[in-house]
């Protein structure tokens, strides 16, 4: 039986309600639904895996509101049932010193925690992005409400033009580091 991944692509489209974070002239939705769908590309050519994506197109909208896109992604997921969920969001930082790559989970210590692990060191070893390690920030709606583990990626500042450099010209390489991180977690060999 194929392992179930929900991937959600952080965001709406610009002009929309929950769009996120821009810089450098780039928008975090459009490296999130890149990224999410490179990730998709190669889990779907893994028969050990079965993906489903928040956003299967770059125009696709989730909710009416902040908390019901976020509410809406959450429930693509546990209705599924997903067995393990991947959010993807760039970040940004009034101080455009900040850098790196950080992963957001619900509690240390759970397969969250362990998963998370993994899929930044395949972040980390497939880009030249920084380690700002794993954080636990229950806080988090999509963390709190799914009920499978749950982490939330956010893959470089695009306040930072060392991460922008990465976020634009390195989408392909993430998501692999992801897809490695991913199949480092379950013990599987690349096919």
């Amino acid at each position: 039986m194929a392992i179930k991944i929900f991937i959600d692509q952080g965001h709406n489209p610009t002009g929309y309600h929950n769009a996120g974070a821009q810089g450098f002239g780039f928008f975090e939705e459009n490296i999130t639904f890149q990224v999410g769908i490179y990730l998709a590309n190669l889990l779907e050519n893994d028969y050990r895996f079965e993906v489903r994506l928040s956003r299967p197109t770059s125009t696709t909208v989730l909710g009416t509101t902040n908390a019901t896109s976020l509410a809406e992604r959450v429930r693509m997921a546990n209705e599924w049932p997903a067995d393990y969920f991947i959010s993807i969001h760039a970040n940004s930082n009034v101080n455009p010193a900040i850098n790196g790559a950080e992963i957001y989970i619900y509690k240390y210590y759970t397969q969250a925690h362990w998963l998370a692990q993994n899929v930044m060191e395949g972040i980390l070893r497939y880009t030249t992005l920084k380690d700002n390690g794993i954080r636990e920030n229950p806080a988090l709606y999509v963390l709190r409400r799914t009920q499978m583990p749950a982490i939330l990626t956010e893959i470089g500042y695009l306040s930072n033009y060392n991460d922008f450099l990465v976020l634009r010209d390195q989408q392909w390489r993430i998501a692999y580091g992801m897809y490695i991180g991913i199949l480092n977690y379950f013990g599987f060999e690349p096919l």
